[in-house]
């Protein structure tokens, strides 16, 4: 082989593990969600005064917010977000009382290096 193949084949080499750690580290960037008070699938026994969701990377705020639907199918009237944590819990307040029922939290999440997510999940008020 010639230095000049050989420079090239480093070179395509070298190409190469660049794009496979840019593709697998961009996978990793996105904020997922961690936590969730009220809990995932979990049932509280009075209604949460507020959503408080937390993301394993930083968020930014303009760009990330929180939809309930109570049992009726109707949103639930929330508060203004804000970012706790260093930036990485996203807490949204409830505006009024929670009546007993399932309720469907629809999350968005913009990470701080610009990765969007989503996703939902249920919980139930049980007061009786």
């Amino acid at each position: 082989m010639s230095r000049t193949t050989t420079s090239r084949t480093a070179f395509a080499s070298s190409i190469a593990i660049v794009a496979v750690i840019a593709v697998t580290g961009g996978a990793f960037a996105h904020a997922e969600l961690k936590t969730a008070v009220p809990a995932a699938n979990g049932s509280v026994s009075a209604s949460p005064p507020e959503i408080d969701l937390t993301f394993s990377e930083d968020l930014n705020l303009k760009f990330s917010g929180v939809k309930v639907t109570g049992p009726d199918k109707k949103a639930v009237k929330l508060g203004e977000s804000m970012l706790m944590d260093s930036n990485t819990e996203l807490m949204v307040p409830v505006s009024g009382t929670l009546a007993d029922g399932t309720y469907k939290v629809d999350w968005h999440a913009l990470s701080g290096d610009g990765h969007k997510t989503h996703g939902s999940y249920t919980f139930t008020v049980k007061s009786k």
